[in-house]
C-alpha cells in the first residue's frame, strides 16, 4: 500500500478511465482539489466537486471521453515521489506540446507552461497528456 495520496488520486483516475465510468471519488485534500481543478482547466477531466462532511470528504470527479468513447487522459506519470523528490528551475522546464507537467510552486500549483512564464521553479509532481 502507497503511502502517496497524489499516485493513489493518478492511479484511481486512470483506473475510472479505463473501465469508462462515468465519476470517480477520492478522499479529499486541498491539494488534490487543487490538482483537479488544473486537470478541468485542461479539459482532461469534466468538472470536479467536494462532497460529504468532515472526516469522510470527498472529491467527486467527472471523467471527460472524446466522440469515440476513448479517455481525454491518455497518459498519467508522476514524477516527483515522496521517496525521492525531483525539483526544477524554471529555465531547466522543458515546454512540449500536448504534455503538461504540474508543478508545485511558491506561488501555488501551476502547469509547465505558467511557472516558466512567472519565472517560478518548484516539485515536478507530475506529467499528464
Amino acid at each position: 500500500i502507497t503511502m502517496d495520496p497524489i499516485s493513489n488520486m493518478l492511479v484511481s483516475i486512470k483506473n475510472a478511465q479505463a473501465v469508462n465510468h462515468e465519476t470517480v471519488k477520492i478522499p479529499y485534500s486541498n491539494l488534490k482539489f487543487e490538482i483537479a481543478k488544473i486537470l478541468e482547466r485542461l479539459n482532461f477531466i469534466d468538472k470536479v466537486e467536494k462532497g460529504g462532511k468532515n472526516p469522510k470528504r470527498y472529491l467527486e470527479i467527472y471523467l471527460k471521453y472524446d466522440e469515440d468513447g476513448k479517455g481525454m487522459i491518455s497518459s498519467l506519470k508522476r514524477i516527483s515521489k515522496p521517496g525521492q523528490r525531483i525539483y526544477m528551475d524554471y529555465t531547466k522546464l522543458r515546454i512540449r506540446p500536448r504534455i503538461y507537467q504540474i508543478v508545485s510552486t511558491s506561488k501555488g500549483l501551476m502547469i509547465d507552461r505558467e511557472a516558466k512564464k512567472n519565472k517560478l521553479g518548484g516539485e515536478i509532481l507530475f506529467e499528464i497528456r
